[in-house]
């Protein structure tokens, strides 16, 4: 017999799921891209775009920074399939997207290759026709709102509305608007907005603050609001990275850590090495810390003169802070923030730690060889002047311009 058990209810920072509906030319692909960069906050972002190519309007025009643009990974999609968005959606999680817009959802249901479309080819294939082809076609769709809807960043979800009506008497009559999607789509989601010529409503929330919410364009500022919303619990990443990084962590603690993010899909999220500072996934870091914990074989029997009958197993040690002596370590929150804030002043590439080690001496004012010699307080001053120069319009270039000037300023700190 199966055993369940109740256990203590926390409300968990959520990834946004993001639906915007209305007829062509109402705003929502430059809306999507307009709150995803709210969402992102510099990550990338990618665009399934199932509309011939529409979003590339969007896209930046080389040599003419003077257009309003947005920066994207862009997909076309012609055949919208399930398992072509299931495989878009593995695309997106390998190329660690912080946000995928889908562009539009309704392709997926009534274009080529879409819900629709297969519940006629498996109608023709068994018996029954199109009324016993839902079933395999449900598992079908199923499949692929799983795989949408777990996607471990945010997701914003475009979809066709078109006027609905009815004949009665010899009169026609207009029901409202009707989205081009299987009914109750609208479910599947956090948040819909209804868009009308740029204007977005919000028409189904789970949010209280944002029910009903009518914004002109809405954007970066409209995503803020969403995610103040999302951001009221916690980080389940930095739990498991708490739990992982404290005392007493035993190796089947370790197990249950790599299960428990295995269960949520944060195996493949990027943290940073709470020792050296090097972006790793968390799946990886967890194994590290349990192998370093498991325990050591039995010793060989002995050989035939007595001695082992082979080399003695190797004792693996936790990693251990190095800090400098008498002050409070940098802590794992402010270790994960500072990947983020240097990302956000074009520093944030893997092969540019030599560079963020330079940018942290000088801004600390002493040389370092590592982001966890840092104390509690140098890690608030740099994670302060990150985001002082993150805010800005030009962060990259305003940011290199001030460690030059430091550099003028000083003796060059090697970090080397």
């Amino acid at each position: 017999m199966t055993t369940f058990t109740f256990a203590p209810a926390t409300r968990e920072t959520a990834r946004a799921r993001i639906a915007l509906q209305g007829p062509g030319g109402s705003g929502k692909t430059k809306t999507a891209l307009r709150m995803a960069e709210g969402f992102a906050k510099g990550g990338p972002i990618g665009v399934v775009d199932t509309e011939r190519g529409s979003a590339l309007k969007y896209a930046p025009v080389p040599g003419r920074p003077d257009i309003e643009s947005h920066t994207f990974a862009h997909l076309p999609m012609a055949f919208c399939s399930p398992e072509n968005l299931i495989a878009a959606v593995r695309a997106a999680e390998e190329a660690r997207l912080a946000v995928l817009i889908i562009d539009s959802w309704s392709h997926f249901w009534a274009g080529k290759g879409g819900l629709l479309a297969r519940v006629e080819e498996e109608g023709k294939k068994i018996n029954g026709g199109k009324f016993s082809a839902w079933a395999p076609v449900n598992e079908m769709e199923q499949d692929m709102l799983d795989a949408l809807l777990g996607f471990p960043g945010h997701v914003i979800v475009t979809m066709r509305t078109k006027n609905d009506y009815e004949l009665t008497g010899g009169k026609v009559k207009k029901l409202g608007v009707k989205t081009v999607q299987r009914e109750g789509a609208e479910y599947e989601v956090d948040v819909v907005i209804d868009m009308i010529e740029g204007t977005g409503t919000v028409t189904k929330t789970r949010y209280t603050p944002l029910d009903g919410a009518c914004v002109h364009h809405p954007g970066e500022e409209f995503a803020e609001a969403i995610l103040e919303q999302l951001g009221q619990g916690v980080d389940p990443v930095q739990a498991i990275l708490d739990e992982l990084t404290g005392e007493g962590l035993t190796y089947e603690g370790a197990l249950a850590l790599h299960a428990r993010a295995n269960q949520r899909g944060l195996l493949t999220t990027g943290t940073l090495h709470p020792t050296s500072g090097q972006p790793v996934e968390l799946g990886a870091l967890i194994k590290e810390y349990g192998m370093a914990l498991r325990p050591s074989p039995p010793a060989p029997a002995p050989g035939p003169q007595g001695q082992p009958s082979g080399p003695p197993p190797a004792v693996a040690q936790a990693p251990a802070a190095t800090g400098p002596v008498g002050t409070a370590p940098v802590t794992a929150p402010q270790m994960r923030m500072m990947h983020a804030l240097f990302t956000k002043v074009g520093l944030g590439a893997k092969d540019q730690r030599e560079q963020r080690l330079q940018a942290t001496a000088l801004i600390i004012d002493r040389p370092i060889t590592s982001a966890n010699e840092l104390t509690l307080d140098e890690a608030k001053t740099l994670l302060d002047t990150l985001t002082a120069y993150g805010d800005r319009e030009n962060p990259a270039a305003d940011f290199a311009a001030m460690l030059a000037g430091l550099a003028e300023a000083g003796p060059q700190a090697d970090a080397a």
